[in-house]
């Protein structure tokens, strides 16, 4: 018999094959090919020395010495897999997803993090896709309307912004931004039109440019490019820091959210509730 490496691989194909007694369906579960289940199959009996299925038109049958081989082995990788995955709970990093629009926000949060507690690790993955699914990750940050369930970060809330050396004196009145380039966090200019209709003033916009998401336009206007509505929250280490300023009190609700979704407690890692708590805090 060879002594090579047991093949761990294989020794999960031969599980669920056993299980459903179909190649299809097997191939189906694992999510490769028909023929790569056989080779799979096939190396296990190279490695064993003896068959673990008969071929039959309708389908495969165990094996006696198959038969015998497969509870243990089922007992085997289960265990193998519930030690692994305990492992990468406690020891691995926390999964969290969040919006690329959220990054102004959490990422001085994280730094905060990192240092006040250097034993809790974070992967973090940005994406531009809003769904309320957790996918493979332990904890996400949601923008738009929150789920049952659901924690509450913040409303999302508009004021306008712009770089210090936009204006040589402080804005009055709205009417006055006509003057300069407006910068749209969204296609269809809706932000802008939401933060002007309460205002009640008629302002005519000359020159506009177009971002496909507020943290470009926050950066645009940070460069001076022009002025920006922007999420208070987003905004305030721009703010503390002076490179932006808001030169309007009024801010407008535009009825979006940030919130935090998490895994069940019976399935999360170790650190998830410390994570969650940080994110949650006052700022």
């Amino acid at each position: 018999m060879s002594r090579r490496t047991l093949p761990l691989n294989a020794i999960h194909a031969f599980i669920v094959t056993a299980r459903h007694l179909n190649l299809t369906r097997a191939a189906g579960e694992l999510c490769i090919t028909q023929g790569a289940v056989s080779r799979k199959i096939a190396s296990l009996e190279s490695w064993l020395g003896f068959a673990l299925f008969e071929r039959h038109a309708r389908g495969l049958t165990l094996t006696d010495q198959g038969a015998a081989l497969l509870p243990a082995m089922k007992t085997a990788f289960e265990q193998m897999m519930q030690a692994a995955e305990q492992a990468s709970k406690t020891h691995g990093a926390i999964r969290l997803k969040a919006p690329t629009c959220a990054m102004r926000w959490l990422v001085p949060k994280l730094v905060a993090l990192e240092q006040a507690q250097p034993d809790l690790h974070v992967s973090l993955t940005t994406t531009v896709d809003h769904s309320s699914q957790l996918d493979n990750h332990d904890v996400a940050i949601l923008y738009g309307s929150a789920p049952s369930g659901s924690r509450h970060l913040f409303d999302e809330a508009l004021t306008p912004v712009m770089a210090p050396t936009s204006q040589d004196k402080k804005l009055i009145t709205a009417a006055e931004l006509s003057g300069f380039t407006f910068l749209h966090p969204t296609a269809d200019g809706r932000d802008w039109q939401l933060w002007l209709a309460q205002q009640q003033a008629e302002v005519t916009m000359k020159r506009n440019q177009h971002f496909d998401t507020m943290d470009l336009a926050i950066s645009a206007a940070i460069q001076g490019f022009g002025v920006t509505v922007a999420d208070v929250t987003l905004i305030e280490a721009d703010l503390a820091m002076k490179r932006l300023i808001a030169p309007f009190k009024e801010k407008v609700k535009t009825g979006a959210v940030y919130s935090l979704i998490q895994r069940p407690p019976e399935e999360a890692p170790p650190q998830l509730a410390a994570l969650v708590a940080w994110l949650c805090q006052p700022a």
